[in-house]
């Protein structure tokens, strides 16, 4: 199985690649998990990382496409993965092409976990993060059995500030501008699957099987 996961912010894409690992057995690439990984390990492009990140800049993309092919290339490179955060724009998914090309390598399938504005807009505003564990509720969805106190730790729970409306509104509305062109890439190469996510996610799971069993 190699694919790329889509989807905006609150769709529930993390959560369906880790069943997708649980299930398969794919190792879960998320560029944020290479990024430290690299880091600690200090490796060459891990040293460029880290330098880029104590200057306050963002990583470039020639040091995640260098992240990825460190963990697919080489004799003990992967041969599966599950992709979850790149590529998030046209120019990252032309570039990770060419450099699975590079590898003897081909996407499979890119799956689009496809939720409304609105709903997005619900589930990230409603979200909920605990000050001393980090448990994670929603108002809406997943409330804590008292408003404010964690289940957990019975610590205090509260709205990020990346999580108000206005700022939600905003990260959807460059999500959509950035990915929209990228889902027509992979729509004209004929890989790309949309699932439902505004489903339960049992069954969002059942729909990602029968991609899964088309793949394999």
């Amino acid at each position: 199985m190699r694919v790329v996961m889509l989807g905006a912010p609150g769709s529930g894409k993390g959560t369906q690649a880790k069943q997708l690992v649980q299930a398969y057995g794919a190792p879960q690439l998320s560029t944020g998990d290479l990024l430290r990984a690299a880091v600690k390990a200090a490796s060459p492009i891990g040293l460029r990382a880290k330098a880029a990140m104590d200057a306050g800049k963002l990583v470039s993309d020639d040091i995640v496409l260098g992240l990825i092919e460190e963990r697919l290339g080489g004799p003990d490179g992967l041969h599966e993965f599950i992709l979850d955060g790149f590529p998030r724009n046209l120019a990252q998914a032309e570039a990770l092409e060419r450099l699975l090309g590079r590898l003897s390598l081909s996407l499979q399938a890119a799956i689009l976990i496809d939720v409304s504005a609105e709903e997005l807009k619900r589930r990230i505003a409603g979200r909920r993060t605990c000050r001393d564990c980090g448990a994670i509720y929603n108002v809406y969805t997943a409330p804590s059995a008292r408003e404010g106190v964690c289940d957990a730790c019975g610590g205090e729970t509260y709205q990020r500030s990346d999580d108000n409306e206005s700022t939600v509104a905003q990260r959807l509305a460059t999500y959509a501008a950035e990915t929209a062109p990228l889902v027509e890439f992979y729509r004209a190469a004929g890989k790309l699957h949309t699932v439902d996510g505004e489903q339960p996610v049992d069954a969002i799971f059942v729909e990602l099987r029968k991609i899964a069993k088309v793949l394999s």
